[in-house]
């Protein structure tokens, strides 16, 4: 081996890691969790079918958004905006932006149920978080907010540490991951109805449009380009297959313990680590609600920084962390304003929070393919992309996830609208 050589690209990789890893790994926030934590407990291991592929899915899509970042110098949105126009921007901007809004609420609903399992009350923690992810991005810089980003990134092995002390079936575990569903979990037409609706929430939760943009969004602020995108490349995929390796082991860890003890009716992932206490133990419970309190942090931050990306690359305003709060005005006062929002939702009495939390996942799932078929049109572009454009393998991949997406979105429809038998 050429250690020179090795060195040289390893430290190639350090400089330019950061996007892929932490984009991915925000994917694995509280509404994640509560829809992994839910696939455990309700079905066992019949789910993990489904982490293989989405999990290549992932990392094609993930590094179309990277390349089309480090090739162009331009963030989705603004892509899309220059290619296609402002009124198809706009609709899509605002799409997202109820569903990331959804997402935010989600967010601030996980550190309040996470340090509930501590008797700390909402009415402190939530304000509190708020103000902390606050001035972490408007007070920071690029490369502070990123070194803090990667921390909290590291902290999500703690969910893979619960899963080994959940004393899982292994066997069990590699059969469900790597064949597909026996016949009998499609029995009935109810069963259907809600196993497809999970099914499209465990592949909208792990493949979020959100994360598209605000990955190529971190490549271009970054400055990383053509010259040091194949370092970049490994970061995304480092980054997409440690996600779904903590989302297995979520899934692993319900199974092992709520599903075979008969506990199905987990209302939020606070509910999972209750129900973890008295069959995995005292350290699996501290684990498992930390993960979330970081996660739930984690992403309150992400998901309305990557909003303002959005929103400002899509209506041509100045965006980016590094930028003075009088240099993006409406990048900041867009993000602040999400925060306030997500927080003061989370502070309502009575709420209807888990409901919410939910049908943002399973938009995620809907939303996702048209997000998908604007990359395909755009990275395929050769006045564009030049050489940079995707390989058949990869449209193949990128398309089928398309058309799955779709196919499973449409059964779930059907399933509702079809006459009961």
């Amino acid at each position: 081996m050429n250690w020179k050589k090795f060195r040289t690209g390893f430290l190639l990789f350090l400089a330019v890691a950061g996007p892929g890893i932490i984009t991915a790994n925000v994917d694995n926030d509280a509404g994640g969790i509560l829809t992994y934590s839910q696939a455990g407990a309700q079905y066992g291991y019949a789910l993990l079918w489904t982490m293989i592929p989405t999990t290549i899915a992932l990392i094609v899509v993930q590094e179309m958004c990277a390349r089309m970042g480090a090739v162009t110098g331009k963030g989705l949105s603004d892509l899309i905006r220059e290619e296609y126009g402002l009124r198809i921007t706009f609709v899509m901007m605002f799409l997202l932006v109820v569903c990331n809004f959804g997402n935010v609420v989600c967010e601030f609903a996980g550190v309040a149920e996470s340090l509930q399992l501590f008797d700390v009350s909402k009415y402190a923690s939530v304000p509190v978080v708020a103000v902390f992810v606050w001035a972490m991005v408007v007070k920071g810089n690029y490369k502070t907010v990123e070194k803090l980003f990667l921390l909290a990134s590291f902290f999500y092995i703690t969910y893979i540490i619960a899963g080994v002390m959940a004393h899982p079936d292994w066997r069990l575990t590699m059969v469900r991951l790597v064949t597909t569903p026996p016949k009998s979990d499609f029995v009935g037409n109810e069963y259907i109805q809600t196993y497809v609706y999970d099914v499209i929430g465990v592949v909208g939760t792990t493949i979020a449009p959100w994360m598209q943009f605000y990955l190529q969004s971190s490549i271009v602020e970054k400055g990383v380009g053509p010259k040091q995108y194949k370092a970049s490349r490994l970061d995304v995929i480092v980054g997409c297959i440690f996600t779904d390796v903590v989302a297995v082991f979520i899934i692993v860890a319900c199974a092992a313990t709520l599903y075979v003890n008969g506990i199905r009716d987990i209302k939020s992932a606070s509910d999972a680590a209750l129900a973890l206490k008295p069959l995995a133990g005292q350290w699996a419970f501290i684990l498992f609600s930390f993960g979330l309190l970081n996660a739930s942090v984690f992403a309150a931050s992400i998901l309305p920084l990557s909003t303002a990306y959005t929103v400002c690359e899509g209506l041509g305003f100045e965006s980016g962390v590094d930028k003075k709060f009088s240099e993006a005005p409406f990048f900041y006062w867009l993000y602040t304003g999400l925060i306030v929002a997500g927080a003061l939702v989370v502070l309502i009495p009575n709420f209807p929070l888990i409901k919410v939390i939910l049908f943002s996942q399973v938009l995620n799932g809907i939303l996702l393919p048209f997000i998908l078929i604007f990359m395909l049109m755009l990275i395929n572009k050769h006045d564009l992309m030049g050489e940079h454009v995707n390989t058949k393998m990869f449209n193949l991949v990128a398309w089928t996830t398309v058309v799955v997406m779709n196919v499973l979105t449409l059964v779930l429809v059907y399933s509702y609208i079809r006459p009961k038998q």
